[in-house]
């Protein structure tokens, strides 16, 4: 079973937030119920994607929670609403000030990275999440944005 980021934004949403293993046991649960392999590890490189895609947004130290991200439409997979049942997993309440601050230092971080690598996809990408993550986070990163616009 395949799900998109963003059904992965909408899995979490439920939650108000689910850490990476929470995550993959809930994509777990719902492939078993359709009929696959109850395999968490699975879906590692889905996260992988949708947390570099800004789908997702990591917050905390340690074991961060991943939270629904600036560029995420969350829509809840086919039987995703009994997940909060089956976890177990209590509601999470995470502020989107912190979710902003982590995913905005993530950013500009990357985008240095980028830019000292010449990669222009990547360039392009974080030109695209720069948009979405000032409306999301109430945030200014319209000078990395000029750098980036700047690194084409």
């Amino acid at each position: 079973m395949e799900f998109s980021s963003d059904e992965l934004a909408g899995v979490v949403d439920l939650f108000g937030g689910l850490t990476r293993a929470e995550l993959g046991e809930a994509l777990a649960e719902l492939a078993f119920k359709a009929g696959e392999e109850y395999d968490p590890d699975r879906f590692s490189g889905t996260i992988d994607d949708a947390i570099e895609s800004y789908h997702l947004i990591p917050v905390g130290e340690g074991e961060p929670v991943l939270v629904a991200g600036p560029v995420a439409f969350p829509d809840q997979p086919e039987g995703s609403r009994d997940l909060p049942h089956i976890l177990g997993v209590e509601s999470r309440n995470i502020a989107r000030g912190t979710a902003g601050e982590q995913a905005v230092a993530r950013f500009r971080e990357e985008a240095q990275s980028a830019i000292e690598r010449d990669r222009y996809d990547r360039i392009e990408r974080l030109l695209d999440v720069s948009y979405e993550l000032e409306a999301w986070a109430s945030v200014d990163v319209s000078e990395t944005r000029e750098r980036l616009d700047e690194a084409l």
